[in-house]
């Protein structure tokens, strides 16, 4: 009698359970109230209810409410730099890019948006005094912008559109000052004729 083929053992594991939601767009709504409210205000409640997940769901993503945080403030930086990269960009030379980059700022910190602040400049004055792990992110994203800021300085000395004696890390640093200022003052909800603003910071580059 003929013994029936033996079928091949399958060496594929089955798919993992999917997850049940987008993980971006989960952070771009904790962010938004991390933004708002500020880390010590926000509860895991908030959290769920503005994600839109239930608590454990939750809790087997990100383990805490640090956790949550750690992620949304990666998140939020990262979009951040890209649309400074993109204003940057539009700039025929170093002075341009540049400016589009303070005049960026400027319309992120009017309104609903200005209003909603902004995430580094939140973190650097709640928690980089009493949390190292935030404290340190805060210190490498504001060095990472300011390097930015340096870089676009120093392609216009190499383009001629800035002066060859400015100073590229000063000018730089003040810049950053400059910058998150416009996000405090966009916090604060004050008045903000930002483009006279950012007619006299590039002066400093006269």
């Amino acid at each position: 009698m003929q013994k029936a083929a033996r079928r091949p053992r399958s060496t594929a594991r089955p798919p993992g359970r999917p997850r049940e939601f987008d993980m971006d767009t989960a952070l771009d709504r904790a962010v938004r109230v991390f933004r708002e409210r500020g880390y010590h205000a926000t509860s895991i409640g908030d959290l769920t209810a503005a994600m839109r997940l239930a608590t454990g769901s939750v809790y087997k993503a990100f383990r805490d409410k640090h956790a949550v945080f750690l992620a949304a403030f990666e998140r939020y930086t990262t979009l951040r730099q890209q649309q400074t990269s993109n204003a940057a960009a539009r700039g025929a030379n170093g002075r341009e890019r540049l400016r589009n980059v303070l005049l960026s700022y400027v319309e992120h910190s009017r309104g609903s948006e200005g209003r909603r602040g902004c995430l580094v400049v939140g973190s650097a004055v709640e928690l980089s005094a009493v949390d190292p792990v935030v404290g340190a992110r805060v210190n490498a994203q504001l060095k990472t912008n300011e390097n930015f800021i340096a870089g676009l300085i120093r392609e216009g000395l190499a383009d001629g559109s800035i002066p060859r004696h400015v100073d590229v890390e000063d000018t730089a640093r003040l810049m950053i000052c400059i910058t998150q200022g416009l996000r405090v003052v966009g916090k604060a909800r004050l008045p903000l004729d930002g483009e006279r603003l950012v007619d006299v910071a590039m002066k400093l580059l006269a």
